[in-house]
């Protein structure tokens, strides 16, 4: 009987599936298969699981969920976009269903009404084993109604509507919003511009409140004048900025709710003549591409986008897999956030 070759025994936590198939001398999805109780010859089970012990091998949870993907369907819907958001997100996606046998449906529902939502989600249903909703359809409840009657596992990301019916992936938009504020408060800015988000996402109103806390804490009044409505598009920013700068007193910062409004900002004070950020500071969020293709770059909320979606499909690979014994796995999965400095704020200018 074959025997592993000899190797020193290593923390779990250091191991990976292919060293244990190269000690075994098999490949990584025969031991995949082992570690997921699949059909292979019990010489070879038994080569692989003196190897596992060996090395002091343990599948952690997303690993199992992966090698239990084969022939998977999960699909992601999309409408009216963040470009820079969505790329970020389908790029995480990608990572992980090409290291699997994940096949990834990429849909697009250009803006569709209450009822052609509910019919498309039918539709989708009959294709698809999970389904990843991104903003904005990840709070319509016409989608998450038809497919979860469907009994498809449906993943939420950046939502704040918690169902009962769907799993959540998002991070602490109101802390975030509230962090932001209050670095620029502690630069010295006193008359903040604020660009709001999409009126219909939860996201974005969690953002405005911990702005708006900050602000109080710090015994700042809101200027009506200094919120100014964005749908997260850069044509909004766009809109949103020249109606700030139009002010008879204008901010001394633009905090935008993301970065692709936030890049609009800075575009529309370079058209103005102003210097950012010596004139006037700007800030975004999501960390995207958008923040370091502007000059210059944005400081902005680092949302872990890709850990997002690795999380996303985590928990919709769990949901399948326990579909047959009417368990289905729901998580409110809050990742964390960070504040990155970069080139786009300094203290305010002085007024004569």
């Amino acid at each position: 009987m074959d025997k592993p070759k000899k190797s020193v025994r290593r923390k779990t936590s250091g191991v990976t599936i292919d060293e244990v198939a190269t000690l075994a001398g098999v490949s990584p999805m025969t031991v995949s298969r082992v570690m997921n109780q699949g059909k292979v010859r019990d010489l070879t089970r038994e080569r692989v699981m003196r190897a596992v012990h060996a090395l002091g091998y343990t599948p952690n949870l997303a690993a199992s969920s992966l090698a239990a993907a084969q022939h998977t369907r999960i699909a992601l819907i999309y409408t009216n976009p963040s470009g820079a958001y969505l790329r970020e997100l389908l790029v995480g996606l990608l990572r992980v269903a090409s290291s699997s046998a994940i096949q990834l449906v990429v849909d697009y529902w250009d803006e569709l009404d209450t009822e052609a939502e509910r019919n498309a989600a039918r539709a989708l249903a009959g294709r698809v084993d999970g389904v990843i909703l991104p903003p904005p359809l990840c709070e319509s409840q016409a989608a998450v109604t038809e497919l979860v009657k469907a009994g498809i596992p449906v993943v939420a990301i950046a939502s704040g509507h918690l169902s009962e019916d769907i799993s959540c992936v998002r991070i602490d938009d109101f802390h975030a919003g509230k962090e932001m504020a209050e670095y620029l408060i502690q630069q010295g800015h006193s008359r903040i511009g604020f660009i709001r988000g999409r009126k219909d996402l939860s996201a974005s109103a969690r953002r405005y409140d911990g702005f708006v806390t900050a602000l109080h804490e710090a015994g700042l009044e809101v200027e009506p004048g200094l919120v100014q409505q964005g749908d997260y598009t850069y044509r909004s920013g766009l809109t949103a900025a020249e109606k700030l700068l139009s002010q008879r007193k204008p901010p001394t910062a633009i905090f935008a709710s993301n970065d692709d409004m936030g890049a609009a900002a800075i575009s529309v004070a370079h058209r103005r003549g102003l210097d950012v950020p010596r004139d006037l500071s700007v800030v975004g969020f999501d960390d995207s591409s958008a923040a370091t293709t502007v000059w210059p770059e944005l400081t902005t909320i680092h949302q872990p986008i890709a850990a997002m979606a690795n999380a996303a499909i985590d928990i919709l690979l769990r949901s399948i897999r326990r579909k047959t014994d009417g368990t289905p796995v729901l998580m409110d999965h809050v990742l964390p956030h960070r504040l990155v400095t970069r080139d786009s704020v300094a203290t305010p200018p002085k007024r004569r």
